[in-house]
This record gives C-alpha cells, sequence and structure tokens, in this order.
C-alpha cells in the first residue's frame, strides 16, 4: 500500500499528508478547492522548512517529501488507485457521512476507509458504507508531523485484519497507536474536551482571567499549554461540534458547552484561524504560536 488519499487539506489533513509523504508514502491531497490545496501545500513547505532549520531532516528530504503529494479537487480522481483514505473534513456528521457514502462508491473494493475524527461514532460513518469492516478510525494529533500519539478506533463491524493493518502502518510512520473503543470523544476528547469546558466556566464565572487560569493549569499541573490557549490552537467551533457530540451521545448535562464558548464561536471568534479567540492573535503571533509546536 504506496497510495494514500487524504480527504481535506485544511490543519489536520495537511499534516497527515505530510507525515505519510515523509516516510515515502504516494500521498493523493483532496479538497473541494485548489486554493485550499494551494493553502496546504505552502503550510506543509513552511514546516518543512523549520525541520530543516533544526536539522531534523535535509533539503532533499524536503524535496523528497513534497514531490510525493499530488493534489485533486476531485475525489473520484484522487482515491482511484488509493489503498488508504484517510478523512480529516470539518468535524460535521453530516458531511462525513456524505463524504463516506461518496468514498464507498468510488474507492477500489479493497479500500480501507479510515476518518480522523475526533469524536464522532465510527460504527455509524461505517453504516453508510457497503464495507463497514474497513472502515476504521485513525485520530491524529495536532500538529501531526510532531504528535507522536494516534488513537486507533474500530468500529462495530471493523474486521481484525483491518485493525491490525492499520496498527502496523501507525508504527511504520513513527507514531504510537493506541486502540479504544468506539464512544463519544473515544479517550482524548472525552478527557480533554470537559477539562477545557471547565476552564471555559470558570472565566465565564469571574473566578479569574484568561492568563490566570492558564497560568495555573501551566506551572500547578504541568501542562506544556494552558487550556483556554490550547481550545485557541484547536479551534473553539473544533471544540464546540466535539462537547456537542457527547452531549447528544451521552445526555449527560456534563458534556453541555459553556454558553460564552457558543456565543464566541456564534461570533466568529475561533481562536488562531480566526485571529482571535480567548487571545488577540496578530499575523506574527500566528506564526510565532505555530513555529512554537514544531520546536
Amino acid at each position: 500500500m504506496k497510495n494514500i488519499a487524504v480527504i481535506g487539506a485544511g490543519t489536520m489533513g495537511n499534516g497527515i499528508a505530510h507525515t505519510f509523504a515523509q516516510f515515502g508514502f504516494n500521498v493523493q491531497l483532496i479538497d473541494v478547492s485548489q486554493a485550499a490545496l494551494d493553502r496546504g501545500i505552502a503550510t506543509i513547505s513552511k514546516n518543512l522548512d523549520r525541520m530543516v532549520a533544526k536539522e531534523k531532516i535535509s533539503e532533499a528530504d524536503k524535496t523528497n517529501t513534497l514531490n510525493n503529494i499530488s493534489t485533486y479537487t476531485s475525489i473520484k480522481d484522487g482515491v482511484q488507485y488509493a489503498g488508504l483514505v484517510v478523512e480529516a473534513a470539518t468535524e460535521n456528521v453530516d458531511l462525513k457521512l456524505k463524504i463516506f457514502k461518496e468514498l464507498d462508491e468510488v474507492c477500489p473494493e479493497d479500500t480501507i476507509l479510515a476518518t480522523n475524527t475526533s469524536s464522532i461514532s465510527i460504527t455509524q460513518i461505517a453504516a453508510v458504507t457497503s464495507r463497514p469492516e474497513k472502515v476504521i478510525g485513525m485520530h491524529f494529533m495536532n500538529p501531526v508531523p510532531i504528535m507522536k500519539l494516534v488513537e486507533i478506533i474500530r468500529g462495530y463491524n471493523t474486521s481484525d485484519e483491518v485493525n491490525d493493518f492499520i496498527v502496523n502502518l501507525t508504527k511504520e510512520i513513527k507514531k504510537v497507536p493506541v486502540e479504544v473503543n468506539d464512544y463519544p470523544g473515544f479517550v482524548a476528547n472525552r478527557i480533554l474536551m470537559p477539562m477545557i469546558n471547565e476552564s471555559i466556566e470558570t472565566l465565564y464565572n469571574g473566578v479569574a482571567g484568561v492568563k490566570e487560569i492558564d497560568t495555573v493549569m501551566k506551572l500547578g499541573m504541568a501542562h506544556p499549554m494552558g487550556p483556554l490557549q490550547l481550545a485557541d490552537f484547536i479551534g473553539l467551533d473544533v471544540c464546540l461540534s466535539i462537547l456537542n457530540v457527547m452531549y447528544e451521545g451521552f445526555k449527560n448535562p456534563k458534556y453541555a458547552p459553556c454558553p460564552l464558548l457558543v456565543n464566541m464561536v456564534t461570533a466568529g471568534k475561533l481562536g488562531v484561524k480566526s485571529g482571535e479567540g480567548f487571545y488577540d492573535y496578530s499575523e506574527s503571533r500566528k506564526a510565532e504560536t505555530v513555529a512554537k509546536m514544531f520546536s
């Protein structure tokens, strides 16, 4: 399996494409617009430049990685030779179901279909295909080229063969696979998102300010990044989507998103990607924040 298609050229998609390409796979990066693809390739190039500057890779490695990536605006054209497709579109149930229906129709019969969802049921996604045994979750962490963890989530019908293959493939790209069960939020976000949400509630209730909350968690709990800054980096809209999935999935009020988070997303204050969230991000600060993640 040398051909891997990645759906979505955003933060997670371009990171996944970067990682597979860096390890010698032929990657077909797919998005709905050429502009999105161009931005994705530019991000990959910048991140490779940082790795070259830190002498983690050579210029030849950078060139080879970029040469291993081709771009497509059509799913059908991009997946025709893929042995594995990794979907990394927006964390929206309806969108993912639509994509997987199309993938099932246009991919070769033996293609494995993986989703980078961080909270949505793999079983639900698999159910819209005719190959549920070949559908699996691969939840990469951001930034993908740096972070070692990949949550591997098998759906109700995922076969042992597919699960074992994906676990071994994850090791091949020097990541650490951790197998978890298919429940809303899996492990990472089931623990992380309530913490972020409670941090927002703490701010909302006037207990402390943004910097104070983050400082307590960094200095008191040895977190490398405060929860509010981390929420900005993840994207407040993504945090809200994940919390809504868990709230709907468990029907437990402890997962209900804080009204402040809802209002900020409604106002378009989404964090780093919009230029403002709990912190204010100029272009230089935005670049500095991303650069720190690759240090």
